[in-house]
């Protein structure tokens, strides 16, 4: 069983940064691979980045790419997600999800999912 919660989120300036960080209970978090999705009102929800249980590997949606970095840190049981260069169109409810095997972009293949934590970003 594990348990994700989400913080860092806020309101931020278009071009701000923030940083996202997802809270993992369970002593086996280093055995899972993480992804952060989000959700805006009326759209479905989106794959933003994957990172898989070492940190060594890395996938990002083409929308974030060069703006967002996933890390982890196992000895913390926490993952982060850096948001640097945003937009309002970045403006959404951000999760973390977890899962034993990698899944990448496919949400069906997360098994475990946070709350969400909204980050609005103004123009």
């Amino acid at each position: 069983q594990v348990q994700l919660v989400e913080s860092g989120g806020g309101l931020v300036q278009a071009g701000g940064s923030l940083r996202l960080s997802c809270a993992a209970s369970g002593r086996t978090f280093s055995y899972y691979a993480m992804g952060w999705f989000r959700q805006a009102p009326g759209k479905e929800r989106e794959f933003v980045g994957a990172i898989n249980w070492s940190g060594g590997s890395t996938v990002y949606a083409d929308s974030v790419k060069g703006r967002f970095t996933i890390s982890r840190d196992n000895a913390k049981n926490t993952v982060y997600l850096q948001m640097n260069s945003l937009k309002p169109e970045d403006t959404a409810v951000y999760y973390c999800a977890a899962n034993q095997r990698w899944s990448g972009a496919d949400p069906s293949g997360y098994y475990y999912w946070g709350q969400g934590t909204q980050v609005t970003v103004s123009s």
